[in-house]
């Protein structure tokens, strides 16, 4: 049975945060569902946190991703693309099946939501493990 986006007004109260699956970071970080749809056309919603240096695999998404850095200092890095350096507030925007990695910079830890819509069931593919930072 696949999740749906809530029907009414739903609030998720903080507490509800897990680790993230093995395979898919340099190490587990936690996770907390926001909003867990799997239908075509809906969105899951995540809060995730990263301790220093962890950094997810390659993956991309099939209807794009947006990331909103809530604290900390990040990385991120699209497919041939310069290494970009993220802080507070700072908002980008992953094009759908763009190749691309995002984790905390090796000094802080690293806070963010991100939407991601569904597709075939789907919201991420994930691939190989980031050899090097450029």
């Amino acid at each position: 049975m696949s999740a749906s986006n809530p029907k009414a007004m739903t609030v998720r109260r903080p507490g509800t945060a897990t680790r993230s699956p093995e395979g898919v970071a340099t190490a587990p970080f936690w996770v907390e569902m926001l909003l867990e749809g799997s239908a075509d056309g809906e969105n899951t919603a995540m809060r995730a946190t990263l301790d220093p240096g962890t950094i997810t695999h390659w993956h991309t998404h099939p209807k794009g991703q947006l990331l909103y850095v809530l604290s900390g200092r990040g990385l991120a890095q699209n497919e041939g693309g310069p290494l970009e350096e993220l802080r507070a507030g700072d908002a980008v925007w992953f094009a759908p099946g763009e190749r691309h990695w995002h984790g905390a910079a090796d000094d802080s830890p690293f806070s963010y939501i991100s939407i991601q819509t569904a597709e075939s069931g789907s919201i991420v593919e994930w691939l190989h493990r980031v050899e090097t930072r450029s």
